[in-house]
């Protein structure tokens, strides 16, 4: 509970304190967006460890040489909990956007936070504006722009190791010949998800970057397939690595 409490707090005074950065960034990114944008980085790297910390997250990384710093890529990752994206985005080392719920954009503060880092935001029952966030994705990439997504969906709340994977988010390398990085993460969900409502416990997480799946010269069946090898990676790394935790 005291965790739980922290952590409610710390955030609520992050998002309210850095009301008059977002203010500032946004005039900076007027004249120097690639100021705004590494500057953004920078603030909720920093945040984010900070909640790593309150949480007692104890994490082992495997792999992390795996990702290409040269370059942008599309990350693709298992979701068991709200620790993912904390735990993981910190460690990008370059301007990454994720692919979220649209929900996600109605949240003061937060939702420009968001927006300042790239993010999309997903209305998972509207076809046309799922393909239209495909398309913004796509643009990212070829600006130079990494881009996270959680195939699955949605948070994994099942007995399930993993929801199918939606195959339209492969559309983004397939399109852009980026370098995919699976990254499979394990346990996050031992922080909250098995404690909720208002329990955050100290747990081991093991994030493990996968070697790069590279697609620029792939086969039109190749493509057709990658949903199936990237999961086929994560599933075999997460039961390999349940064993650490």
């Amino acid at each position: 509970m005291i965790r739980y409490i922290i952590n409610f707090i710390a955030l609520v005074i992050f998002l309210v304190g850095s009301l008059p950065i977002q203010f500032v960034l946004w005039i900076i990114g007027k004249f120097k967006p690639d100021v705004k944008d590494r500057a953004s980085l920078a603030i909720v790297s920093w945040a984010f460890k900070v909640v790593k910390v309150i949480a007692g997250a104890k994490v082992t990384v495997i792999g992390e040489e795996n990702v290409p710093k040269d370059r942008p890529v599309l990350y693709i990752s298992n979701h068991r909990s709200y620790y993912d994206i904390i735990l993981t985005y910190y460690r990008v080392p370059r301007q990454t956007g994720y692919i979220a719920k649209d929900v996600m954009a109605r949240i003061p503060s937060f939702s420009t936070w968001m927006r300042y880092l790239h993010c999309l935001f997903l209305d998972r029952k509207d076809v046309r504006k799922g393909l239209q966030v495909i398309k913004d994705a796509i643009e990212l990439i070829n600006r130079g722009i990494s881009v996270h997504v959680c195939p699955e969906g949605t948070r994994n709340k099942t007995d399930e190791i993993m929801l199918p994977f939606h195959d339209g988010t492969f559309k983004i390398a397939a399109r852009t010949g980026c370098t995919i990085i699976p990254i499979t993460v394990t346990n996050t969900e031992a922080l909250y998800e098995k404690n909720k409502p208002y329990h955050i416990t100290p747990a081991h997480v093991i994030i493990e970057y996968g070697k790069p799946i590279e697609t620029a010269n792939m086969t039109k069946e190749e493509l057709k397939n990658l949903s199936n090898i990237t999961r086929e990676v994560i599933m075999e790394t997460y039961l390999k690595n349940q064993a650490l935790v």
